[in-house]
Formats: C-alpha cells, sequence, structure tokens
C-alpha cells in the first residue's frame, strides 16, 4: 500500500475510534469520513462495510483476546481459566469504553464481529464444559450466562460513580461466586 493510502487508513481507523469511544457504533460513516478529514467514498473503499470498520478498527484489541483466549485454553484448571477470563475482559471494559461498545454488541446482542464473537463462544463454551465435568462451576451454567455477566458488567461501568474500577470488583466478587457449584 502506498505510504498516503496507509496515512489515510490510519486517519480514518483512529478517527474511527474516537467516534465509536464517544458515540457508539451507530456513528455514520459520513461522520468517521469528516473526523478523518476525507470522503465518504475514501471510507467505503477501505472498508466496505461497518463491520469491517469494527474489526479493523478494534483489531489490537481482539488480537489480546485472542492471547486470552488462547492462555486461558492451555490452563489446567478451566474453572480459574473462566474466572480470569472474565476479570481481564472486565477490566478491558474499564479501561477502553469504545471497544467495550462494541465487544458488547458483539458477543452479548450478536451485533457484528461474527468471527471474533463465535471465537468468544467457542472458548467460553468449551472451558464451562470443561470445568463442569470436573465440578468446579455450576452444571446449570451456559454460554448464554456469561454474555449477561458481561452485560451486567457493562452496565456497572456505565452506572459506577467516580471509582469504577473498585465498582467493577466489587460486582466480579459477587458475579464470580455465584459460578460456584
Amino acid at each position: 500500500m502506498r505510504s498516503d493510502a496507509e496515512e489515510k487508513r490510519q486517519r480514518i481507523l483512529a478517527a474511527a475510534r474516537r467516534a465509536f469511544a464517544e458515540q457508539g457504533e451507530d456513528v455514520t460513516m459520513a461522520r468517521i469520513a469528516r473526523r478523518a478529514g476525507v470522503s465518504t467514498a475514501t471510507v467505503y473503499r477501505r472498508f466496505p462495510t461497518r463491520n469491517h470498520l469494527l474489526a479493523d478498527a478494534y483489531a489490537d484489541q481482539w488480537n489480546d483476546c485472542a492471547a486470552m483466549h488462547a492462555a486461558a485454553l492451555r490452563d489446567p484448571d478451566p474453572a480459574r481459566a473462566l474466572r480470569e477470563l472474565t476479570r481481564t475482559l472486565c477490566a478491558y471494559q474499564v479501561r477502553d469504553r469504545g471497544f467495550t461498545r462494541a465487544y458488547v454488541d458483539a458477543v452479548v446482542a450478536g451485533h457484528g464481529l461474527d468471527h471474533e464473537r463465535q471465537e468468544t463462544e467457542r472458548v467460553i463454551a468449551r472451558l464451562l464444559e470443561q470445568a463442569q465435568s470436573m465440578g468446579t462451576v455450576r452444571a446449570d451454567l451456559t454460554v448464554a450466562d456469561f454474555r449477561l455477566l458481561i452485560a451486567a458488567h457493562h452496565g456497572v461501568v456505565l452506572a459506577a460513580g467516580p471509582d469504577v474500577a473498585a465498582d467493577s470488583q466489587r460486582f466480579l466478587s459477587l458475579a464470580l461466586r455465584s459460578l460456584q457449584p
């Protein structure tokens, strides 16, 4: 890719990340184009769909998630891996609210980022199955319960007072106890 084309691409991605963080995923492609100083046609040439733009805008975060998934699957204690994965994902929600919106929409609501959502669900399902077979988490837990936990934590982050990290930790302490058999 030519250097000027790559520079425009990076401007579009930076503008998209800022816009998603401030206004959520519903921000128009035209608004992103204006923020990036390019035409809407330029945005669509590089990112044919909103899903493409979201995936590229949050590629680094999704790569982090993929690394977390791999580490969780290597852990010999699937219940611990599930708890740690949950803690890490929730810490991400506290640090990066723009990514959180995209993540919650994808994983919880089933909107966008199909590959990433399916991969997250595959990992959670495998960890749950392993932990349940060992009797280390409740037998009635499902991937849908994990979605609810992530959505509830998102609500905590949005409604938290001045110490969002402490509110997050308190919620997680309570929620993770509910996973125990």
